[in-house]
């Protein structure tokens, strides 16, 4: 482990230099003018695998392709890891709030800001890095390892499952190991034991076959944007408990144990609230702000379309309304169920003169793990050596669907350990990664390799 890292911290300038190159290609799944760049960047990531020493290969999906790479000379008694990551992007808009361009690395005061520096080319190019320092600077690994990335986690993945599924024996493995979450906070490590599912669907309403003058026809026609707005307001309680009959029936409540051990982390609310600019922390009633992150479902409006939206005035009666609406699921909320019982509510909910149209757009089931055991041991070790501090065990808000799928087909536990920071603006404008984390986190991934190589040989 010595010699790899040394190699690791000797070709660290060549390592930033690399990282930026796959920064600049802007892979945005979502868009199909970027088709080609994901294509590049699925590329790009093939050729650093094999110059890693890994033997990669580009699988073609009916979407974007999956990049396999492969290392198997531990040998047949030693375990194999199964290495996640994504290589596609979010897109950037609104490109006005970027301080500098998205797809032009920059770095300023320890940050490098880049779209996909932390969600996740930064952390997935920091295992390719570390698989690199194992094979050039010791000459092989202690593991055999299968390193699996996407394209298309940013619109849902919905050719990954199939791929794995096919491809389920080259893929068995000991354990899954993923990076593409964040720390707790700076300096303080964590691993993950939770994350929430997804149901995500688009509501439309509509009330005549076009827009209306709103002097001839307002008062007799109903308004799809008042309607659709009292509709979406039965969604909640007046305790932020969410008011769809039946939502919570497959909910699991957790211990109080653990209810316990996250009250007790170093969780600074007034910070939180005034890093995210709000001016209060509102949400259901009797759970803390770490619990209703991590631990409780909830719904959203995630946009609102209807009317005339331009400068000046349009007196106009619209003809329809949208609106995007997603839920964070909890164990043992299924999405399909969800996205079910919403279409019922709102039916039930409908005013007359409405007509109610749902559209499923994508979901994925929630994640627990045991927290327990050899697997959370050793990356305890290893991240403890790299960081100086002993991890913590947190839960994460958003959803990563595929962990879920990876332990049932492969019937491997996965093991969730991120870099970012909380505030990295993941999705948003200014994107960052700590050059900190970045180097360090490199050498926590040295160790890890050779701490899961001794827990799942024993």
């Amino acid at each position: 482990m010595d010699a790899a890292l040394s190699f690791s911290r000797q070709h660290s300038p060549r390592f930033h230099a690399e990282l930026e190159e796959f920064l600049r290609i802007p892979s945005v799944s979502a868009r199909s003018e970027h088709d080609g760049d994901t294509r590049a960047a699925a590329e790009w990531l093939s050729g650093r695998m094999t110059a890693a020493g890994l033997d990669s290969r580009v699988f073609e999906t009916p979407g974007h392709p999956v990049v396999l790479g492969e290392w198997r000379g531990a040998g047949a008694d030693a375990p194999t890891l199964l290495i996640y990551g994504h290589y596609d992007v979010q897109p950037a808009e609104p490109l006005e709030l970027w301080t500098s361009p998205p797809f032009e690395p920059e770095v300023r005061d320890g940050r490098i800001y880049a779209r996909g520096s932390a969600d996740d080319k930064g952390q997935l190019h920091m295992h390719v890095k570390a698989l690199e320092s194992w094979l050039a600077g010791a000459g092989r690994l202690p593991v055999n390892v299968v390193v699996v990335a996407e394209g298309e986690e940013e619109v849902g993945s919905p050719n990954l499952l199939p791929f794995v599924e096919k491809m389920a024996d080259r893929l068995a493995c000991d354990a899954v190991v993923i990076s593409d979450s964040a720390m707790f906070d700076e300096g303080l490590p964590s691993l993950l034991f939770s994350l929430r599912g997804l149901a995500y669907l688009e509501v439309r309403v509509r009330t005549a076959s076009g827009d209306l003058h709103s002097g001839a026809y307002g008062g007799a026609v109903a308004n799809p944007a008042a309607a659709l707005s009292r509709m979406i307001a039965t969604l909640h309680d007046d305790h932020g408990r969410i008011a769809i009959p039946g939502f919570y029936d497959a909910v699991k409540e957790w211990d109080s144990a653990t209810r316990d051990a996250i009250r007790a982390l170093p969780f600074d609310e007034d910070r939180f609230r005034s890093g995210v600019g709000a001016t209060a922390l509102p949400g259901e009633a009797g759970y803390s702000t770490l619990e209703r992150l991590w631990i409780r479902p909830t719904c959203e409006v995630n946009g609102l379309l209807s009317g005339y939206t331009g400068q000046g005035a349009k007196t106009v009666l619209p003809a329809e309304a949208m609106a995007k609406i997603s839920f964070r699921l909890v164990p043992d909320q299924d999405p399909a169920r969800v996205g079910r019982l919403l279409e019922e509510h709102l039916r039930r909910v409908t005013p007359a003169g409405v007509t109610l149209d749902i559209t499923e757009l994508h979901g994925g089931h929630p994640w627990r793990a045991d927290p327990t055991g050899p697997l959370f041991e050793a990356a305890g070790r290893a991240l403890e050596s790299a960081f100086g501090a002993r991890p913590v065990l947190a839960g994460e808000g958003g959803s990563i669907p595929i962990v879920g799928d990876f332990e049932r087909v492969l019937d491997a536990p996965a093991l969730l350990v991120g870099f970012a920071l909380p505030g990295c603006n993941m999705h948003a404008p200014d994107e960052w990664f700590t050059v900190e984390n970045y180097d360090r986190g490199i050498e926590a991934l040295v160790r890890l390799y050779a701490e899961l190589g001794d827990a799942l040989r024993g």
